[in-house]
Parts: structure tokens; sequence; C-alpha cells
């Protein structure tokens, strides 16, 4: 557990990099908090595991608050998958096994739910997720649908209705000066009002990399200020995060646009997945571009691009981006919100023979080895359960560690 934290932390740890400690002290505060924030410690143990089964561009990280509400490419809201920092080709059982401990853990942590009530939340995430593959299986619809306010389930619906907030005041209440001309600065803000040149030539080479023209909604894609983001996400803290400012077509930042570049590094799952014919495209951020453009088909037109000599993904912020507060959960939405974000996650999937680099059918072959469907989630009720009691003895490893300094230098390697 010591070393590989070290490990994946080594960069942040030597450059004393803002926020790392932060997030350590949050690792050890939540149990939640450290699953959500060592993946790479969750998928060294799952190393050698179902080699057999299909392989989808896996997301990587799939947790309660994973999915969520944000702007499809034309600027409405969607609900679906939000964030793909650790994709890369697994099989499509580890996604699954990721989602279902994320969802054992916060069912306890914040829901203060019984085993025997955690169970059931498990099983309505597995049975969400082969439902709805079986139904791609017949139909094929996965590249055409989308969650929307009108065509989700209740608990989604009532996502959306809380998420609803107007571009103007979200502006103001949320990041800018009283003039609107920029960025304000306060403990999570840190204009940098000094680099609007070389976040402009990103964002020109953003639209340039990915054909976009300039939305009805942005103007002219002119950068209008910069800041740093500060204290945002539990596994990224410590890496980079800017906030762009763009000018809207009004002029007087009434409908400006924010857009989030956020530092790109090394997935987690990075040389432990079993060996496949299929892999990650291009460098860090070109790997997560493209399991954006897999897993999102209406989505977000903003994607990788290079700052200086780092990688950073791009995507816009909304006044409606939000995920769900677990907090307000009651027993049955628990189970509701289960089953609908493991069928948002099996859409995702759906695609992977669509817009990735699968060349057979997955939704069939993922049919084919969760039958018979009650042994297959059964088996994955075990596992959470086993995994979740894993995570917990790790943890209590890591505060003791914690306590005791381990966490601020990192393993010397000898040849």
């Amino acid at each position: 557990m010591r070393t590989t934290i070290r490990e994946d932390h080594k960069t942040r740890i030597k450059h004393r990099a803002s926020g790392t400690q932060d997030k350590f002290d949050k690792l050890a505060d939540s149990l939640f908090s450290f699953f959500r924030g060592t993946a790479l410690l969750f998928y060294r143990d799952m190393v050698g595991e179902d080699g057999h089964m299909p392989t989808v561009p896996a997301l990587g990280d799939v947790h309660p608050e994973y999915f969520g509400i944000m702007p499809d490419r034309n600027g409405a809201p969607i609900f679906g998958v939000n964030d793909f920092d650790e994709t890369i080709y697994a099989p499509f059982t580890w996604e699954i096994k990721r989602g279902i401990v994320g969802f054992w853990i916060e069912a306890q942590e914040v829901g203060g739910l019984k085993r025997k009530r955690r169970r059931k939340i498990v099983r309505k995430f597995v049975q969400g997720y082969r439902k709805a593959m079986k139904a791609y299986a017949v139909d094929a619809t996965e590249r055409n649908e989308a969650w929307r306010r009108d065509n989700s389930p209740e608990v989604i619906v009532r996502l959306f209705e809380q998420a609803d907030e107007r571009r103007r005041s979200w502006l103001w209440d949320d990041y800018l000066r009283e003039n609107g001309r920029g960025f304000r600065s306060d403990d999570q803000l840190q204009p940098l009002s000094g680099e609007i040149a070389t976040f402009q030539k990103a964002v020109d080479d953003l639209a340039r990399s990915n054909g976009i023209d300039a939305p009805d909604r942005a103007g002219e894609l002119k950068v209008k200020d910069v800041c740093v983001r500060h204290g945002q996400g539990t596994a990224p803290l410590g890496l980079p995060r800017y906030y762009v400012l763009i000018e809207g077509r009004s002029k007087d930042a009434t409908d400006d646009i924010i857009i989030e570049f956020k530092s790109a590094r090394r997935s987690a799952l990075d040389g432990l997945t079993p060996p496949s014919d299929f892999g990650a495209r291009g460098g860090k951020a070109d790997r997560i571009k493209h399991g954006q453009a897999v897993h999102l088909a209406h989505g977000d037109i903003f994607g990788a691009v290079d700052i200086g000599d780092a990688s950073y993904m791009g995507r816009e912020r909304a006044p409606f981006r939000d995920d769900i507060d677990l907090d307000d959960l009651s027993y049955g939405t628990w189970k509701d919100y289960a089953k609908a974000c493991g069928a948002a996650l099996a859409q995702a999937h759906a695609l992977s023979d669509d817009l990735g680099e699968i060349d057979y059918d997955v939704e069939l072959s993922i049919v084919q080895v969760t039958t018979p469907k009650k042994l297959f989630v059964e088996d994955m009720v075990r596992f959470a359960e086993l995994a979740a009691e894993r995570t917990k003895r790790d943890q209590e490893f890591f505060k003791a560690d914690h306590k005791l300094g381990a966490f601020f230098q990192t393993d010397k390697a000898f040849r």
C-alpha cells in the first residue's frame, strides 16, 4: 500500500505540489475518498483477473459521483458518465467491479445503510447494466440515445431540476469579479491574467485540431481571463487545473462560457490490464480524448491540447454541470440511482464497437458471458463485499503511515 501510493504521487511529493498533503489528509478522513484517490492500488489487486472477458475502452474510475449532468456538443444538458482521466482498453468487468465497490462504500458511509441493503443496491447496478446491454444487443440504439430531462428515470429527472440554474447568476455567484471582466480572487480561484495569450493559443489549437467552429453561444472563442482552480476533486488534487473564460456573444459577461483544462496523467490501469489487441491512442490527453469521443457520442466538443510541454484535457463547465447529492437519497432512490447508473455505463460500453477500436459485437459478447444472469450478479455482489473490506483494511494501514509522515518522501529506486 505504502509503495503504491508513493509511486502514484511521486511527482507531486517530489515537487511539494500544492494540494498534495491536503489530498492525503482527505484520504485519511474518509473511506470513500481513499477509494476515490487510490485507483492504482485498487487495480493492482486485480492484475491477472478477467483476461478472457470482452474488452471495452474502460472509463477506469466508475463510482456513484462519476455520473452527472453535463453539456452536450450543442450546450444542452444530458446525463451520463463525465470523467475520462483513467480511460484505457480493459475487460468490461473491471468497470463494473470498480463501480459496485464505490456504491457499496458510499451507501455505507453516506447512506448509513446496512449490509443487506448494500447488497441490493449493488444488484440493482449490475441488473441495470445487463438489462440495458441486452436491449442494445437487440435494438442497437446506443448511438442515437441521450439521457435528457424528458426521457430519464425519476431520480435523474430530479437531478436535472436541481441542476437548473441561469448562466448569468451562476457566473456572478461563483466566478466573476463585480465588473464581470474576469475571474475573482478567492481561496479557490487564483487569477492568471498574464497568461491570456498562452491560453488563447491553446484554445485556437484546440479549435483547429478538433474542427470546432465557434459555437453560437461563444462568440469568436476569445479568451477573456484565466485562473488556477485550487482544491477540486480527490484523485487530481495537487495537479494543475485551469479555468479559461471565453467571451460570449453579448460582450456583457451574461453569456460567457468557461473551459476547464485539467492536467492529463498516466492512467492507473496502464500496464495492469490483461494483454489484448486494443490499445490507448497517442499521449495522455489523446488517450482521454479518445475515451470521451467513444463514450459521449453526443458529448462536449472540447478535448485534448498541449499547453507548453504538458498535456491537458479540455471540457466546458456549465451552470447545470452537476452530480447527485447522495445525502438526499432514500434507500429506494439509492436503488433507483444505482440501476440508472448501471444502464448509463452499459450505453457507454455499447459504443465500443461503433466508435472505438473493438471489431466484434461487444453487446452480444457481454450478454453471453454474463449468462446465467443470476450467477453473474451474485459473483459481482461477492466481489463488492470482499473488495470493500480490503479497501477498509488498506485505509487503516494508510492512516497509520500518514500519521508517521510516510508520504513526505518517495521510495528511492536502486539499480
